[in-house]
């Protein structure tokens, strides 16, 4: 509060010896002095784009000012207390020393132009205005002019970064990034790069999981004899946004023609009609146009979630597929089905998103009218490919509507086969259309990453909220519904059987009818690099009436509210599981398996069994499937088989990824029980090890050696082979071009270096290759005193 003071009171104890002086009590006071506050460029850009959510304060603010008063109390009788000599002022010419020293940032160049280096290396050129837009997990470079030339032994220059109403560090919303002299991937580090009199040029490092939004900006800078800081405040601002070209984004998309056409793409197609007339319509998605950015992270700032949650695409996405509708939150887009639009636009009228969010916008969050599915997912386009999500519009034909989570299109009749209207709540539409956005999900299984489906336009609720997904389209096509986020609801509108019930004269209701291919046809969107429509119904099902796809059906149809739908297995009392010998397989030979099935009955069992093997990322996205099989298995009473199962070589050799890692799925039904069977298996092709072999005695001081030895493990040449060998203690750092491998050819080099300290020192050794990853190698070597 204003004058609040607070005062800590100690008292020594008495002297030790004779005569000491009597007890001293300190306070120490600290007052709080009003100071009116000014608003930063941040703050005043959010105004400029929130002026709802950014009002003008009217009350002050208060800086605290520390003032420290030591009393000495005059007991009875006082002592003689010498006065203390004056400290003599510092002379003219000290205080101009003192001044000249001061490091002064005088201007910063953060290098924003569309057509500058920054912008086109983070693909953000073609956004409107000049701020400075980059992407998360990527450097940028800036300039600075400062008042003197820089001196790394005496200057201190710290960059600082801050998004939302109240910045902290422990949140990821204060950034404080300090000079270093070499810079690493994952954290925020600045480097200087070229010094030129009083100019600087630093590269600034960013973290893939940095928040995504607008940064305020400032530099601080000071001399060590000078306890003063020199802030200097740019007046522009930092965008950072979502970054589908770097690896370690867990929005990271591996193909350049995709992420061209699902983030850089700004016009699009999107369908409707039937599956026997499928129509299409051309849409400006406009997420590069004057005033969209400021629009997206305007509907963001409306949304009240913490900017600190704006580090992960799950909650983002999870957050727009609601602020997109009117439901809840005072959304973008009003939806309209009754045909009377005279008060607002016809959602048969819009041919663009960009008047939507502007005017969502300008009118400082009024919803606008109106829209029907297709507007729901065009603006959800948009804002999802402005933020950096790789996004798509998608069109389901025959699109199911599931009221009751039955995970079945249900449709009741009386005992006269006339249609029980108040019962047939669930439907099936023309079309409808939603979005598929691109991420890793790490609060999933691995092998669960990839396309999500994301549905804005409100139907049902999800957690109390009118919005839907991100659903994993590899969940949805294997009937799991039981992983997040509305994977049942998705699964209903793209494989859910149409059942037909029959009320009898004792109230209860059967069976009369099933359709098995009622919904789901023709899911469509715009194909990569052209107008063409691109069919991906095999990622959302299987092929209809496949082994498969029923088995999809009757794995969610438990999970939902009529489990009893089919009927359940006569026995289960078959099991099935993936087995490694060893460590496991090695890369460049073929991979082996084993599929162990065991029949625990005492009758005869049959079975078919569907193998897939894909190519998974680290971060459990699916790259590819590469190997499918269908296998046959016939089981006596208590008989266990074991069948061999082999990736060759050839099949993986051009498709791996960092961290060699496969995922093996399982899936069959036994005939005889209908039993299910499911199992999945992630496995590493392992790499060889460098070896490392000391030579000679660890002495401090002393020269000694060190012999590297590796082994091609592939039949092929690697390229630009480079080694990196470092030992605390014994040497630094430093890299080694070996160049090319020829196939199971063997390199040795040997390290001469001097220990420095002495114990267990680490001499650690890696492999750097484009064709082969995670090779390292490590050595034990202990350091004797001299």
């Amino acid at each position: 509060m204003p004058g609040e003071r607070l005062t800590v009171r100690g008292a020594s104890e008495v002297g030790r010896f004779p005569g000491a002086a009597p007890p001293t009590r300190v306070e120490v006071s600290i007052q709080r002095q009003e100071k009116k506050r000014e608003d930063g460029g941040c703050r005043r850009w959010f105004r400029k784009i929130c002026p709802c959510c950014c009002k003008r304060q009217n009350s002050s603010s208060y800086d605290v000012t520390d003032k420290v008063e030591l009393k000495v109390p005059s007991p009875t009788p006082p002592p003689v207390i010498s006065p203390e000599p004056t400290k003599p002022k510092p002379e003219n010419g000290e205080a101009k020393e003192m001044e000249e020293i001061k490091l002064k940032v005088c201007s910063v160049d953060l290098l924003s132009s569309r057509t500058g280096q920054n912008r086109k290396e983070h693909h953000t050129d073609l956004y409107h205005g000049d701020e400075l837009i980059i992407r998360r997990g990527q450097t940028f470079q800036m300039e600075m002019e400062l008042n003197r030339p820089y001196d790394p032994d005496t200057d201190k220059i710290l960059l600082e970064l801050k998004t939302g109403p109240l910045p902290l560090v422990s949140k990821g919303t204060h950034i404080i990034i300090p000079l270093v002299d070499h810079l690493e991937d994952g954290r925020w580090e600045a480097k200087i790069t070229d010094q030129s009199d009083n100019k600087i040029k630093l590269s600034v490092n960013s973290p893939a999981n940095a928040v995504v939004g607008l940064y305020g900006f400032t530099v601080t800078s000071r001399h060590v004899k000078n306890e003063t800081a020199n802030t200097h405040n740019p007046d522009k601002n930092i965008v950072i946004l979502f970054n589908p070209w770097c690896e370690e984004d867990t929005v990271f998309l591996d193909d350049e023609e995709q992420r061209k056409e699902y983030v850089l793409n700004d016009t699009g197609r999107i369908y409707y009609g039937t599956e026997k007339q499928i129509g299409a319509r051309t849409w400006n998605f406009g997420q590069f146009h004057e005033g969209i950015l400021e629009a997206c992270f305007f509907i963001l700032e409306k949304s009240d979630m913490p900017p600190s949650g704006r580090r992960d695409p799950i909650n983002v996405v999870r957050v727009i597929s609601a602020m997109i509708n009117i439901q809840d939150d005072f959304g973008v887009l009003v939806g309209n089905w009754s045909g009377n639009y005279s008060d607002g636009v016809s959602p048969n009228a819009w041919t663009s998103s960009i008047e939507i969010l502007r005017k969502y916008h300008s009118t400082g969050g009024e919803p606008v009218k109106y829209g029907q599915c297709w507007v729901f997912s065009a603006v959800t386009t948009t804002v999802l490919r402005c933020l950096g999500i790789p996004t798509r519009s998608v069109t389901n034909f025959q699109s199911a509507h599931d009221t009751d989570v039955s995970l079945t299109t249900d449709v009741y009749y009386d005992e006269n086969m006339e249609p029980i209207d108040e019962l047939n709540s669930d439907s099936v539409w023309n079309f409808h259309v939603w979005n598929d956005c691109w991420m890793a999900r790490p609060d999933l299984p691995p092998g669960y990453g990839g396309w999500q489906a994301v549905d804005s336009t409100p139907q049902e609720t999800s957690q109390g909220t009118f919005r839907c997904g991100p659903a994993s389209l590899i969940a949805i096509r294997s009937g799991h519904v039981y992983l997040k986020h509305d994977v049942p609801f998705v699964f209903a509108e793209v494989n859910s059987d149409k059942i037909h019930w029959q009320r009898n004269l004792d109230g209860t209701f059967s069976q009369v009818h099933i359709e098995k291919k009622a919904v789901g046809h023709c899911i469509s969107t715009k194909a990569v690099g052209s107008d063409d429509r691109e069919d991906i119904t095999y990622l959302y099902k299987h092929p209809e009436g496949s082994e498969e796809e029923r088995i999809a059906v009757e794995t969610a149809s438990r999970y939902g509210s009529k489990p009893e739908v089919y009927s359940a297995p006569i026995a289960e009392d078959v099991c099935v599981e993936v087995k490694m010998d060893g460590e496991g397989p090695r890369i460049g030979s073929d991979a082996q398996l084993s599929i162990v099935v065991k029949n625990m009955s005492s009758q005869p069992r049959r079975a078919t069994l569907h193998s897939q093997a894909a190519i998974m990322y680290y971060t459990g996205v699916l790259k590819n499937a590469i190997k499918k099989d269908q296998i046959l298995v016939e089981l006596l009473p208590n008989e266990e088989k074991s069948i061999e199962w082999v990736l060759p070589y050839q099949q993986y050799q051009d498709q791996l990824v960092d961290q060699a890692a496969l995922m093996m799925t399982l899936s069959g039904r036994v005939t005889e029980t209908k039993q299910v069977l499911a199992n999945q298996m992630t496995f590493r092709l392992r790499t060889p090890d460098l070896k490392i072999t000391p030579l000679g005695e660890a002495v401090v001081g002393k020269e000694m050696s060190a012999k590297i030895t590796f082994t091609n493990p592939l039949p092929r040449t690697l390229k630009g082979v480079l080694f990196r060998v470092e030992g605390l203690g014994l040497q630094k750092g430093h890299e080694v071009v070996v160049g090319d491998v020829g196939g199971h050819s063997t390199v040795t080099l040997t390290e001469h270096f001097i220990p420095t300290q002495p114990g267990t020192r680490k001499l650690v050794a890696s492999l750097d290759c484009k064709q082969l990853s995670q090779v390292h190698g490590v050595a034990d070597i202990v350091v004797l005193e001299k």
